[in-house]
C-alpha cells in the first residue's frame, strides 16, 4: 500500500462508518422508539434533529465520507491497480450511492416535514403520514448501503 493510500483509506473507513453507525441507529433505535409516540411529539422531535444535524461536524463526515472513497478508487487506478481494485470500487459505489439517497430523497423529506403546516392535530398527523414511511424505507436503503460501503473499505485494508 502506498505512502498516500494507507491514510486516505483509513479516513475513508472511519467517515463512512460513521455514517453507517448514525443510519443504523436511526433505522435499529430512533425511528422505532419515534413510532411510538404521538404525532406532535414526533413531528416535533424529527424538526430538532433535523436542525441540530446540520452541524460542521455532521456535514464534513458526510461529504468527506464518499469524496475519501472515491479518492481511494483513483489513488488504486494511478498507481497501476491492485488486487484491491474491485474492493475499493465497490466501496465508493455504496459510499456514493449513500450520498445519493440521501441528497435526493432524505434531506427532500426533511425539508417538506420542516416546512409542513402543523398547528392543528390534522396537519400534524398529515405531515406524519407524508414523511414517517418514506423516510424510513430510504434511511434502511442508506444504511444498507453506508454498511457495504464500510465493509468493503474493511475488505480493502485486508486485501491491500
Amino acid at each position: 500500500m502506498s505512502y498516500a493510500l494507507g491514510p486516505l483509506l483509513l479516513v475513508a473507513i472511519v467517515a463512512n462508518g460513521l455514517l453507517a453507525g448514525l443510519f443504523f441507529v436511526f433505522s435499529v433505535a430512533i425511528g422505532p422508539g419515534f413510532g411510538r409516540v404521538d404525532d406532535a411529539t414526533y413531528v416535533r422531535a424529527f424538526r430538532a434533529i433535523n436542525a441540530a444535524i446540520l452541524n460542521g461536524m455532521f456535514v464534513s463526515v458526510f461529504f468527506v465520507a464518499p469524496l475519501a472513497a472515491v479518492g481511494c478508487v483513483l489513488l488504486h487506478v494511478w498507481q497501476d491497480g491492485s488486487t484491491s481494485l474491485p474492493w475499493v470500487i465497490a466501496a465508493a459505489v455504496c459510499s456514493v450511492l449513500t450520498f445519493g439517497i440521501t441528497t435526493a430523497v432524505n434531506v427532500p423529506l426533511n425539508r417538506e416535514l420542516d416546512q409542513a403546516p402543523i398547528t392543528t392535530d390534522q396537519q400534524r398527523q398529515a405531515a406524519r403520514q407524508r414523511f414517517e414511511s418514506r423516510w424510513n424505507r430510504w434511511n434502511y436503503a442508506r444504511t444498507a448501503t453506508s454498511a457495504g460501503a464500510l465493509t468493503l473499505l474493511a475488505t480493502t485494508l485486508a486485501v491491500a
